[in-house]
């Protein structure tokens, strides 16, 4: 399966072209820690102060239905991923509106945030076909469901107006809808507000952090029209919401994540940089951006890392017609969180088009480690499915890497790393599967990694692609 060339938000497009067990229980939500610049809260449904982590499936064949797809979520624990009692939400879903049907791509891009404030994490899931929901959050995990009276494709959380309640921002016709919390049980937000956009502009991905200190998370959207791309554009939050004026970055990135690399107060963005205004191609080796928030939002101060960069492992690849080999497209997957426990978020950035030897596009990721001189190539580490201790083998087309996430699954101050591999055969070809590394003082380990894919969880797994995205 050729890799996306757009950016991981845009799932709804690349899956139309490309294409139960009980949670955990726990007693009382656990109380959220501080949140430092540009830190993201985490997704905790039950409550139990373990991070649990989402995965989306939204080619998968539900009931007999093609592309009806899911979201799988496995919770954490204090051993872990807990993979044994896992939580298939699908239109086949008991207490899920409506039935699965084909096309309706559930799972296509997902949110998670405490909507309701009342201290259980919520899942907003995107799908196509009028088919977004809320998952509602309790001591049993997600057990509820409202019919989302609007459209959640391409959602970020965050909170905008620094009222210490969950908002959420989803792209529609004419511009950007910014729902600010508390949200009812109806789906309901306190209040509404839009900002227009170009109607020339597509956007292509949402990124939330606080870029300029003062408390209130801000927006970031890339895009640009057809397949040439902007400059990214920066709007902070503000009592009312989000500002409808933009002032750009300065550069031509995609996606991204926002997290205060060198802890001085301000949210640093962090992006894959196609540098300049272009055709958005999946033959680039790649790189990464860093822009360096300021008490004015987005700063002058700039970082370019790349396969390259000193202390970086591997070589920067680009396309090379005449071995038939791809871009590495270093960057194309971001996330942000502190691995090692010394207060910095590191950065983990994924490689889908690395070649492992001579096995092409088989995938890596590498973790760019944060400090007090901001995101660097010091102490980097890279991993892929050859490295001794890594479950599977590095195989043509897994694509791995193509989504991350950091999380402290096991509550122990050291966010793990889940890697995903979309098309990664099982039983099918592209079920997908998902590896779990574990967060240490020194970086990432190779010991006691968890991997798993639709048939660990027992979930479907004909075309699934399975890992396709994580929750933000």
């Amino acid at each position: 399966m050729p890799l996306r060339v757009m950016s991981c938000a845009a799932v709804a497009a690349v899956a139309a072209s490309a294409l139960l067990a009980a949670p955990l229980v726990s007693a009382t939500p656990a109380v959220a820690a501080p949140k430092a610049a540009g830190d993201a809260p985490i997704a905790d449904f039950d409550g139990d102060g373990f991070a649990d982590l989402v995965s989306g499936a939204p080619r998968a064949t539900v009931s007999g239905a093609e592309s009806a797809g899911y979201v799988s979520v496995v919770y954490g624990s204090a051993a872990g991923a807990d993979t044994a009692h896992p939580q298939t939400v699908s239109r086949t879903t008991s207490w899920l509106p409506e039935t699965a049907k084909g096309g309706t791509f559930f799972g296509r891009s997902t949110a998670a945030r405490d909507l309701d404030g009342d201290g259980y994490t919520d899942l907003a899931v995107g799908a196509a076909n009028d088919g977004d929901v809320i998952l509602w959050g309790s001591p049993s995990g997600l057990t509820s469901a409202t019919a989302f009276p609007g459209r959640v494709n391409r959602a970020v959380d965050g909170d905008f107006d620094g009222d210490g309640e969950g908002d959420l921002v989803t792209t529609g016709d004419g511009g950007l809808r910014v729902l600010l919390g508390p949200f009812t049980r109806a789906g309901a937000p306190a209040r509404t507000s839009s900002v227009e956009i170009d109607e020339e502009d597509e956007i292509w991905d949402l990124t939330v952090g606080d870029m300029n200190g003062d408390g209130r998370d801000d927006l970031i959207t890339t895009g640009g029209f057809e397949e040439k791309s902007y400059q990214a554009q920066w709007r902070m939050g503000t009592a009312t919401g989000v500002s409808q004026a933009a002032r750009t970055t300065g550069h031509f990135t995609l996606g991204g994540v926002v997290a205060d690399v060198n802890q001085d107060g301000y949210g640093d963005y962090v992006a894959r940089d196609v540098g300049h205004i272009s055709e958005v191609r999946g033959s680039e080796a790649g790189n990464v951006r860093v822009v360096y928030g300021s008490a004015n939002g987005p700063s002058t101060r700039t970082a370019r890392i790349t396969q390259d960069t000193k202390g970086v492992p591997g070589v920067s690849e680009a396309e090379n017609p005449s071995n038939d080999r791809s871009g590495d497209q270093f960057g194309y997957s971001v996330a942000a969180g502190d691995v090692t426990g010394d207060g910095y978020p590191d950065i983990a950035v994924g490689v889908p088009g690395e070649d492992i030897g001579s096995v092409r596009d088989a995938g890596s990721v590498v973790l760019l480690k944060g400090g007090a001189l901001g995101l660097t190539g010091t102490g980097a580490q890279a991993f892929d499915q050859s490295d001794p201790g890594v479950p599977g083998a590095s195989e043509t087309g897994d694509h791995y890497g193509e989504s991350v996430s950091l999380l402290d699954i096991n509550d122990n101050n050291r966010a793990d790393l889940a890697v995903s591999a979309p098309t990664e055969d099982g039983t099918y070809q592209d079920s997908g599967a998902v590896w779990l590394f574990r967060g240490s003082k020194n970086g990432l380990v190779t010991t006691n990694i968890t991997s798993f894919g639709p048939a660990t969880l027992k979930a479907p797994e004909k075309g699934a692609l399975f890992g396709l995205g994580f929750a933000k």
